[in-house]
């Protein structure tokens, strides 16, 4: 017996993974700037400390807001690989394999932030550890969290390059929305490397991450409000090259 096997059309795949976009960006922001940068006092574990404990249900959302952004990541790696694919399934594939892989990290490294609780509201460790200690190894998993958030991004940045260019030889997309996802790129590795190789100019570059929000909510639009450019037949955008 024949089994049938059907693909959702271009412009489908555009607005899903437009939708599953705007997620990642209002998930994202939500648990950087309404959670974390309102829980966190740099520099000053006991205050941190006492904020978390105070506001545990909205830390805790922030760890579901993580999580279901990672979740839609998986996916959008997905459709940008189908959408793109006939530009060059090569490229394609690579842009897909580092964005799972910023996905895995990340996951993994949603451990740290996990931790944090498990030292305060765990059985024991408020014994184990006297306050300073414990307040001491609450800002380290965090330190690591934000680290390990960086790493991620390392694997990003490389998958939004190649995004960018393979949206700027489509003919799916306007060639600025490329060059946008390429730029921001740039902004992500640049980021990345500084906070592990040049830890002192973090804050000189953080102001710059401005940059990949406009051009990654740009991009999102363009994906739920106009889709895709199909040909009158609705054929692909460019011819399949390896």
């Amino acid at each position: 017996m024949a089994i049938r096997t059907t693909e959702a059309s271009p412009l489908v795949c555009a607005r899903i993974a437009g939708l599953l976009y705007l997620i990642i960006i209002v998930f994202g922001i939500f648990s950087e700037v309404f959670v974390r940068s309102s829980l966190i006092v740099m520099g000053d574990a006991t205050a941190t400390t006492t904020n978390i404990l105070a506001s545990e249900g909205l830390f805790r959302i922030g760890f579901a807001a993580d999580s279901i952004m990672l979740l839609c990541d998986v996916a959008i790696a997905v459709l940008f690989y189908v959408l793109l694919k006939p530009v060059s399934r090569t490229l394609a594939l690579t842009a897909a394999a580092f964005r799972l892989t910023q996905a895995a990290v990340l996951g993994l490294n949603l451990l740290n932030y996990h931790a944090v609780l498990l030292l305060l509201k765990g059985a024991g460790y408020g014994t184990a550890f006297g306050a300073k200690q414990l307040n001491g190894l609450v800002m380290l998993f965090l330190d690591m969290h934000s680290h390990g958030y960086d790493l991620g991004l390392l694997f990003f940045g490389l998958s939004s390059l190649i995004l960018g260019y393979l949206v700027v030889r489509s003919e799916y997309f306007p060639r600025i929305l490329g060059y946008g996802l390429m730029v921001a790129a740039a902004v992500y590795l640049t980021g990345s490397l500084t906070r592990f190789l040049f830890p002192e100019y973090v804050s000189l570059i953080t102001p710059i991450y401005i940059v990949p929000l406009i051009a990654e909510a740009s991009f999102c639009l363009w994906l739920l409000v106009k889709g895709v450019r199909v040909g009158a037949r609705g054929e692909s955008p460019a011819g399949q090259s390896g």
